[in-house]
């Protein structure tokens, strides 16, 4: 079930995408945050794989970053699909100069195993990365990057959480957030303007 908040999240996509393609849909970043803040904690791919959030998968690239939950019944499917939608515009500059990074808000349930056949049901390829780890250091990253909720009670229940994505570029100190649920094409155009 799609929640309220969930939708009026979606509201702005669906305007933009009403209005056509001539209106952006970024929006301003938030001024405080800056690469070398953000957390270099550890984290595990969909594949198993153990990095370091900062250092190994956002220093020195072009990231879109998603938070979503395998299980979830409200916008995450939608926002994946849509995801996939850019992932195939953006073509083979994913993996090679623009990574996207799902991360989980319910690790203690989305193991890597976990991920990994959500990845693959979905036909997810290479460059495109889910990400769990340790549900401390995920809430640490999930909050320095602007996705959270400032009434503690709405930001536990992660049945409400926000259907936006983080688009950065660390080389550039250039970071900027729009609707996940976006045309394709304006997310595409978003990386671009990085």
């Amino acid at each position: 079930m799609i929640s309220r908040r969930s939708l009026l999240h979606c509201i702005p996509a669906c305007t933009v995408a009403a209005l056509g393609p001539a209106i952006p849909t970024t929006f301003a970043a938030n001024k405080d945050l800056r690469s070398h803040a953000l957390p270099d904690l550890p984290v595990v791919t969909h594949e198993g794989k153990r990095v370091r959030f900062y250092s190994d998968l956002i220093e020195g690239k072009i990231v879109l970053i998603n938070f979503m939950y395998s299980t979830c019944k409200g916008i995450c499917p939608g926002m994946t699909t849509n995801l996939k939608d850019v992932y195939r515009a953006l073509g083979d500059r994913v993996g090679r100069d623009v990574f996207m990074y799902s991360i989980t808000l319910q690790p203690e349930k989305d193991t890597a195993e976990r991920l990994r056949s959500y990845v693959k049901a979905r036909g997810i390829g290479d460059g495109w990365y889910f990400l769990t780890g340790e549900a401390f250091d995920l809430d640490q990253i999930r909050k320095r990057l602007g996705f959270y909720d400032p009434n503690p009670e709405v930001d536990e229940d992660r049945t409400q959480h926000t259907g936006m994505l983080r688009v950065g570029n660390d080389a550039r100190q250039r970071w900027t957030m729009c609707p996940a649920l976006a045309e394709p094409s304006a997310i595409v155009r978003s990386v671009s303007w990085m």
